[in-house]
């Protein structure tokens, strides 16, 4: 096992899927350390499995499963870098100088350098997209609340998701029967797919990709306009880091020497929303939801990228090279997305979100399938 991608390695079952945990998910005698030294230092074993990994436990039961251990992550799941200054920073099997992507960067790691079949991670504004993005392979945020959050380390608790990740769709199929016994994909998927494009930084090469892909499946493709996207991403980076700091600040505030710089740094912004940004924030959500639903009564799914470029390299600027601006109104709305490689542009990985309403998983896995067996 590479050292960095694993915090405890576990054998738990000697047979079937192999399944990495991310350390934010409690496991009955396991210390969960949420990747932070603040944590570790304290931390005893969890009295108690989360709920999400009850299907698994069956399945190990079942010899269908087997869990290979718990995985790194960007420091109390609070960045997207993946760089980790306690437990190191799992090494990108795509490219090792680039970053691994967080908050799931060890979990994305373990799958993509074949040392996982399965790996459960959680997305509070591009957590499981992002880091699927980063190391290509596939990732899925699910709907919120379709999986409990029960034993699951917070980060900000109206945004926070468990989802599977896997080198392919029908490995985050598997993920998700595991995650929700009986889940499969839809048959077909219904509807035509809409192309949004953002008034964000982007790779022309990301955006051609991404159009290749959708071109080779066949779909029907139709332009969409969805004003405030932007603004929904403020709104989001806003609750986050007050949930965030509900949660954690006390934690924060009592051991700073035992908390990143860049995780103090996010708490310190966070610290700064005042009630009526935050007020405002909640209000735009309720428009945004809206927004959304109706885009869903024209079209199946969103097309757009998980990342406007190739991931940074391993380094103090690879923060600010990167954003959530492409994720986290997802998030915001609560809706489900999947992170579907496609065709590398320029030798790096890129990544098609593809989005959908509110519980369609199963139709976006139909979706990630046909233009997965298009490009292959």
């Amino acid at each position: 096992m590479t050292a960095a991608t694993w915090i405890t390695p576990l054998s738990d079952g000697d047979r079937g899927l192999r399944v990495a945990v991310k350390d934010l998910i409690d496991m009955e005698g396991v210390p969960t350390t949420a990747g932070c030294r603040a944590v570790a230092e304290r931390a005893e074993a969890a009295t108690a499995d989360a709920a999400c990994l009850a299907g698994i436990r069956d399945a190990v039961a079942a010899g269908e499963a087997r869990i290979v251990g718990k995985t790194n992550l960007h420091e109390l799941a609070d960045g997207i870098t993946g760089i980790n200054p306690w437990f190191g920073t799992p090494v990108n099997p795509f490219d090792a100088a680039l970053v691994p992507g967080g908050s799931s960067s060890g979990s994305a790691a373990a799958v993509g350098a074949g040392e996982a079949d399965v790996a459960l991670g959680t997305d509070t504004g591009g957590s499981v997209r992002i880091p699927a993005a980063c190391c290509g392979i596939t990732g899925l945020k699910t709907t919120w609340g379709r999986v409990s959050l029960q034993g699951v380390w917070p980060l900000a608790i109206s945004l926070d998701t468990v989802g599977p990740m896997a080198r392919d769709v029908a490995g985050v199929a598997s993920g998700m029967a595991l995650l929700e016994p009986g889940f499969r994909p839809a048959a077909s998927f219904d509807g035509p797919v809409g192309r949004l494009r953002l008034p964000l930084p982007v790779d022309p090469a990301v955006d051609a990709s991404l159009d290749a892909a959708l071109s080779a499946a066949g779909l029907d493709v139709v332009p969409i306009d969805l004003p405030g996207w932007q603004d929904a991403a403020r709104a989001g980076l806003a609750i986050l880091g007050r949930e965030a700091l509900d949660a954690h600040g006390e934690l924060v505030g009592d051991h700073p020497a035992e908390v990143g710089a860049d995780v103090r740094d996010n708490f310190g912004h966070a610290a700064r929303v005042g009630h009526q940004q935050l007020r405002d924030a909640l209000s735009l959500r309720d428009r945004w939801r809206r927004s959304l639903d109706a885009v869903f009564d024209q079209v199946g799914a969103l097309a757009l990228p998980v990342m406007g470029g190739p991931p940074p390299a391993v380094g103090p600027d690879a923060a600010a090279a990167m954003t959530v601006a492409w994720t986290l109104p997802v998030n915001l709305a609560g809706v489900p997305a999947l992170a579907l490689p496609v065709a590398p542009a320029g030798g790096s990985p890129v990544s098609l979100q593809l989005v959908g309403r509110e519980g369609a998983e199963e139709q976006l896995c139909a979706l990630g399938a046909l233009i997965e067996a298009a490009l292959a």
